[in-house]
C-alpha cells in the first residue's frame, strides 16, 4: 500500500475523507454527490461500499391500477421489504437503481418521493424513458443492487 491509500484509507476510516468530498457514510457506504444537480436529482455519482453481500434486485413494479405515486410508493416498499427479508437494514442499503419510466414527465415526481426515501445518501442512478413496460398501465420499474452488511 502505497503513502496516499494509507492516508486515503485512515481518513475514510475517521470519517474525515467523507467530510472533505461531500459524501456521507451510512452502514458502509459512503455516497459522492458534490454538485448541485446530484442534489437536486437526488441519485449520487458513486457509492462505494467495503465487504458485504450484494442483493442484486429485480424489475420490481406496482399494481397497473394505481397512479404513478402509488406505483413508486409500491415499489419502494417492496424493494424495502426485500432487502430487509434477505438479512439487510432497507432502502439505505441500495447502492445503484436503474428506473424506467413510460413518460418523461414523471422524473420530477420521482425525483421528490426518492428524496423524501432516502434523505441524502442517495443511490447511484439512471432514469430512463421507455415506450411500455411488461404489463399494460405500468408506468414505471426499477431495479437495482443493495449491499447487505458493508462495513
Amino acid at each position: 500500500m502505497n503513502g496516499y491509500s494509507r492516508v486515503v484509507k485512515l481518513l475514510t476510516a475517521a470519517g474525515i475523507l467523507g467530510a472533505v468530498l461531500g459524501t456521507a457514510p451510512v452502514f458502509g457506504k459512503e455516497c459522492y454527490a458534490p454538485d448541485t444537480r446530484a442534489q437536486e436529482r437526488a441519485f449520487s455519482r458513486a457509492v462505494t461500499t467495503d465487504g458485504g453481500k450484494v442483493l442484486w434486485l429485480g424489475g420490481q413494479t406496482g399494481s397497473p391500477q394505481l397512479n404513478f405515486e402509488g406505483q413508486v410508493r409500491a415499489i419502494f416498499d417492496s424493494l424495502d421489504k426485500t432487502i430487509k427479508a434477505n438479512g439487510g437494514v432497507g432502502l439505505k442499503d441500495i447502492v445503484t437503481m436503474t428506473v424506467f419510466i413510460t413518460d418523461a414527465r414523471y422524473g420530477d415526481k420521482l425525483t421528490e418521493i426518492r428524496k423524501e426515501m432516502f434523505k441524502e445518501c442517495f443511490p447511484a442512478s439512471a432514469l430512463i424513458t421507455v415506450s411500455g413496460l411488461a404489463v399494460p398501465g405500468l408506468l414505471i420499474e426499477i431495479q437495482g443492487i443493495a449491499v447487505i452488511g458493508a462495513k
